[in-house]
């Protein structure tokens, strides 16, 4: 056998070796490793970077240690039992330093063993404390109280909630339409109520302005006198001198028109 087939059937069986026997693993960002011992998960959290392992029954196990984001569903019954439909929107993280715990309990899989199930349990145990009409208006406590009992939960396997929000209440038909209607029937009641003050407004102003007329006829007749007639009368028969022209009225006969004359002597 000539030497350089020698050389490279031994880089070969070198590379092989190499590839089956490497004694490194990397943990990648936003991880921790597990080294499991023909399958028994050691005890300490291996963190990010480059770990020595024996490449005999050992293995770097990774478990995701960065925020994940969670969409759930929850459906319950209110207090008033009417079925209500809820999404979470949820962003959690394992506990860097209960990796091994997760791992080994939950089968590296926190978000079918431990999160959609606490999540159908805190909404259910918490929509029954309200009515459907107050997961509407009391929407932020509702949430507080969601977010609290899932801490509650989740926290005893390891986990920690960043972030919770409620995306979405859902109804059933029957009920939007009792809503609707409630609220059809509020804006007709305030609408008759606007009328009514504007009418009673309305009202008060003609009695004020009818009470002031009064008050100024009142005001007049007190005035009025004997002389203040007898000066107007004066002013009126000034006015009518001032407007003649001189002639003296007529009125029309079987001939002709004659004049008005006083037919009183004095």
């Amino acid at each position: 056998m000539l030497p350089q087939y020698k050389s490279f059937i031994a880089s070969f069986f070198t590379l092989i070796a190499l590839y089956i026997f490497w004694p490194f693993a990397s943990v990648p960002a936003g991880y921790r490793g597990v080294v499991t011992t023909f399958g028994k998960p050691q005890e300490d959290v291996r963190s990010e970077g480059i770990h020595l392992i024996s490449p005999i029954g050992q293995k770097m196990n990774l478990v995701n240690v960065s925020v994940v984001r969670s969409n759930d569903k929850g459906e319950a019954a209110s207090k008033d039992l009417q079925t209500v439909e809820s999404t979470i929107t949820l962003n959690y993280h394992v506990n860097p330093s209960d990796a091994v715990s997760v791992f080994r309990n939950l089968g590296n899989d926190p978000e079918t063993r431990i999160v959609q199930p606490a999540v159908q349990e805190a909404v259910k145990a918490v929509t029954a404390n309200f009515t459907a009409e107050e997961l509407i208006s009391k929407r932020e406590l509702v949430r507080n109280q969601i977010m609290q009992d899932l801490s509650a939960r989740m926290t005893r396997h390891g986990m920690t909630i960043d972030e919770m929000s409620i995306t979405n209440f859902r109804f059933s038909k029957s009920f939007n339409d009792a809503i609707e209607s409630k609220t059809t029937a509020e804006q007709l009641k305030l609408k008759a109520d606007r009328d009514l003050e504007r009418i009673k407004v309305e009202a008060n102003q003609r009695v004020v302005a009818a009470e002031g007329e009064a008050r100024a006829l009142a005001a007049q007749r007190q005035q009025i006198t004997s002389e203040l007639l007898d000066l107007r009368r004066i002013e009126n028969e000034r006015a009518a001198i001032d407007k003649w022209d001189g002639k003296m009225p007529q009125y029309i006969t079987a001939g002709a028109p004659m004049p008005f004359i006083n037919a009183n002597p004095k």
